[in-house]
């Protein structure tokens, strides 16, 4: 899905394109967002700005997506859009924009935030597995490649369920932060047949082998995605642990 396996993983209203190409040199892909697509979730960013939260909200949603991906067409690194959305449409009008430029759209059912969770959008999703499979499937048949970013110890989600559920509405991948439950990677991992990028903590060699030794295909970086020394060591630790299944393969056959 993207080389190296190191992706910079979305902060509201801080994650655009310009933040993605500072972080090029490291990592193989950048989430940019998260974005509020329809009425109610825009609401929701407005509430959440103004209490002092960064949010994304551009007068048209799939313009701003549009812009912020082509001023990656030249960038070595391969984009995503993360997205909080409680109508399709929108949704699938962004998935064609992804699609046009091979970059991922990234379902959010990750954020926790009150004003997102009151109108069906975030974490929510985690527990509702129709309203899930309908929005992969609508950005799925849009062409776009399609993740979900997803969060454990949310009560009542079953990740493992969430992940078959993903795969059957023809989804690519699932991006998740651990929480403090490392070991659901393995869970995940073992579920379906997607992508899998583990989050949460990931700053050092330590980190990044322990999650790929659960069974992740990738790890991506949060909060120090802007410090050149955290992903050069994520990055080449990650390199470092591909290289060598690589090398253990060919001497097995």
């Amino acid at each position: 899905m993207f080389e190296p396996r190191v992706a910079l993983a979305s902060l509201s209203g801080e994650s655009d394109a310009e933040w993605a190409k500072s972080g090029a040199e490291f990592a193989g892909a950048a989430f940019l967002g998260g974005i509020a697509l329809d009425g109610p979730t825009r609401e929701a960013a407005r509430e959440l700005v103004a209490r002092d939260r960064e949010e994304f909200l551009p007068d048209d949603p799939v313009e701003f997506a549009e812009r912020q991906l082509a001023a990656l067409s030249d960038a070595n690194i391969r984009a995503g859009v993360n997205v909080r959305t409680t109508s399709l449409g929108p949704l699938r009008e962004v998935a064609k924009v992804c699609a046009d430029r091979n970059a991922i759209l990234e379902l959010n059912a990750h954020c926790r935030q009150d004003e997102m969770c009151r109108v069906g959008a975030g974490e929510t999703l985690l527990c509702d597995s129709e309203r899930l499979r309908e929005q992969v499937a609508v950005a799925a048949d849009a062409g776009a490649d399609v993740s979900v970013k997803v969060r454990a110890e949310v009560p009542g989600a079953d990740l493992p369920e969430i992940a078959r559920t993903i795969a059957d509405a023809g989804g690519d991948a699932i991006h998740v932060d651990a929480m403090d439950s490392k070991g659901v990677i393995a869970e995940v991992a073992d579920a379906a047949d997607l992508f899998v990028v583990a989050n949460n903590g990931v700053r050092d060699e330590a980190t990044v082998r322990e999650y790929l030794a659960y069974g992740a295909d990738a790890v991506s970086v949060g909060r120090p995605s802007d410090t050149p020394e955290v992903l050069r060591k994520v990055r080449d630790a990650t390199t470092a642990w591909f290289a060598g299944e690589k090398e253990e393969t060919e001497v097995r056959a």
